[in-house]
């Protein structure tokens, strides 16, 4: 089965990495496929760095594992980056394969305000992973009421909620402190280098 993340990736940070790798083992998964979205609909846009940017610090973060690959399919569309139409395209390209969609259990629970939910749930398996701003009997409640309604495909990842933010990482770039440790070195000086979030 093939591992689709996608994220605005703001940046990416190791809770998505160790978050990754712990659902590729439990799960068993060929490959995960980073995807950053090039206009996050559901994102304050004017706070999200240039798609390239975010590119290339998830190709930095995520070079050293071969089960993990990053893709431009969303940057190369025009408008906002809808989740089902990126499925689509890829399940049309990789048929003979089942796809799974991560989701962390914070956007999970905003599922029916996603753009044509219902058939991102035929076009994957979801795997949903917790977070610490997210309940964990609320979660459940969602995984309950799609496997009852949609028939939903939905499977739950046994690890522990990772509380890293890209929101709190581009907060300490901007006063000047450091966020070694939460992200990969790579990625802390790909943001040094160029002056990302100077003013976050």
């Amino acid at each position: 089965m093939l591992g689709i993340m996608g994220g605005t990736f703001n940046p990416i940070h190791y809770g998505h990495l160790l978050m990754c790798e712990g659902i590729r083992e439990e799960f068993n998964l060929e490959k995960i496929i980073f995807i950053p979205a090039k206009i996050p609909p559901h994102k304050d846009n004017s706070k999200i760095i240039e798609a390239d940017d975010r590119l290339r610090m998830v190709e930095l973060a995520i070079g050293d594992n071969p089960f993990f690959e990053a893709s431009e399919i969303e940057m190369k569309r025009e408008g906002s980056s809808y989740t089902v139409d990126t499925l689509r395209i890829i399940k049309e390209q990789e048929k003979n394969r089942k796809i799974s969609l991560i989701v962390g259990a914070d956007s999970f629970v905003q599922f029916e305000t996603w753009r044509d939910y219902r058939e991102i749930f035929r076009l994957a398996v979801i795997i949903v992973a917790p977070r610490p701003d997210t309940r964990e009997d609320i979660l459940n409640s969602y995984i309950e009421k799609f496997r009852k309604e949609f028939g939903a495909n939905i499977l739950k990842y046994s690890g522990k909620a990772m509380d890293y933010s890209s929101t709190e990482i581009r907060k300490r770039v901007g006063m000047g402190l450091s966020i070694k440790y939460m992200v990969p070195p790579d990625v802390e000086r790909y943001i040094y280098k160029n002056g990302l979030y100077k003013n976050a």
